[in-house]
């Protein structure tokens, strides 16, 4: 079985500086659902244009909703029937309809 691929310095520098961008991102996208900048529908809008917002996982999303701590979003997410490790672009319509209905105000 073959390794990672070796990486020149520069390449490291690239992936490391897309990296850090991506969780800049994702943890501005978090904060501005809890301090209700953007709601829930707006970001499902969002991840239909945007890698980013589309590849955060659901399970951080709905712990970032006020009111919402870690064991209900856990709850949320068994009742609906969707994955600890599924990710916003990975919802189906009827998932995403549930979280919705669930966590709109």
């Amino acid at each position: 079985m073959a390794g990672p691929p070796e990486l020149t310095a520069e390449q490291r520098q690239k992936a490391l500086e897309k990296a850090g961008e991506v969780r800049r991102r994702r943890a501005d996208v978090k904060a501005k659902l809890k301090m209700r900048t953007i709601s829930l529908s707006d970001l499902f809008e969002q991840a239909e244009t945007d890698e980013v917002v589309a590849g955060t996982k659901v399970l951080a999303v709905l712990e970032s909703l006020p009111g919402m701590g870690k064991v209900r979003a856990r709850k949320v997410m068994d009742e609906i029937g969707i994955a600890d490790s599924r990710r916003i672009r990975g919802l189906g319509d009827q998932q995403r309809a549930s979280l919705l209905a669930r966590c709109s105000d």
